[in-house]
């Protein structure tokens, strides 16, 4: 049914989860932050249209996952496309310019918001903002799951439980990030790290031979690649609680 072994699955799966859940966390705050000006009980109930926008978009992705596995440009489009939000997420560190996020959490400057609030009003125009968002994070999460394998029953495995994540236990997940902000840069430095993986696997299926494909994209390959990535959120969470390195917000309040 998998097509790997069990070990292999297992990574596979834990990793999904991991970067799943820590990528619908960050969505979560997005989604948060841009209902905070409505009124409460206006607030709540746009939240939760965009936790049902959540699950159905990422239901369409998942079926489209399902075509994206099999053809060779677009998981090279996907590749470049997960490459791109790293360097819209990293680049307001070296330029003075928000990330497009930000732009669109400021619904004063977005022009979806500016369109449609005076036609419907605040509320309907938040929440298409909001599914919009919803939208655009489904795309991210289910290329960056394809990144990590190419088996659909596993991408499902992963992408629902990351979805139950969010529902869930994302309250956990939002005091780890609060604890240890750099896991969201670590996060897309994981994502830049997949879409050049899905880049590569995408040459590598069009131009190698048979015996090298069979070496890129066979288990052990798939177990080595869940192993790096999950040593990029693990390693710097212990060198940070044992060293303090990187500091992490625990430490910087007790100095």
């Amino acid at each position: 049914m998998f097509g790997e072994d069990l070990s292999t699955c297992i990574f596979i799966i834990l990793d999904l989860i991991l970067i799943e859940s820590l990528l619908s966390v960050d969505n979560a705050a997005v989604l948060a932050t841009m209902v905070m000006d409505l009124p409460k009980k206006m607030r709540n109930k746009a939240l939760q249209y965009g936790i049902i926008g959540a699950y159905v978009f990422r239901g369409i992705c998942l079926f489209f996952a399902s075509y994206m596995v099999k053809i060779l440009w677009l998981k090279a489009l996907g590749g470049l496309y997960l490459a791109y939000i790293t360097y819209n997420h990293f680049k307001k560190y070296f330029t003075k310019q928000k990330s497009e996020v930000e732009e669109m959490i400021d619904k004063r400057e977005n022009w979806i918001y500016k369109l449609t609030s005076g036609a419907i009003g605040i509320f309907w125009s938040t929440v298409i903002l909001v599914e919009v968002m919803d939208l655009a994070f489904s795309i991210d999460n289910i290329f960056a799951a394809v990144a990590i394998t190419n088996n659909l029953y596993l991408i499902c495995i992963g992408v629902f439980i990351g979805i139950l994540a969010m529902r869930f236990v994302a309250q956990s997940f939002v005091q780890l990030m609060e604890t240890y902000p750099f896991l969201e840069d670590t996060a897309f430095a994981v994502i830049g790290i997949l879409g050049l993986k899905l880049i590569f696997s995408s040459g590598v299926d069009y131009f190698a031979s048979e015996s090298m494909k069979e070496i890129v994209n066979g288990h052990t390959a798939d177990l080595i690649f869940s192993l790096i990535t999950a040593s990029f959120f693990f390693v710097p969470l212990l060198t940070s609680y044992f060293f303090n390195f990187p500091k992490n917000a625990k430490n910087t309040v007790n100095e």
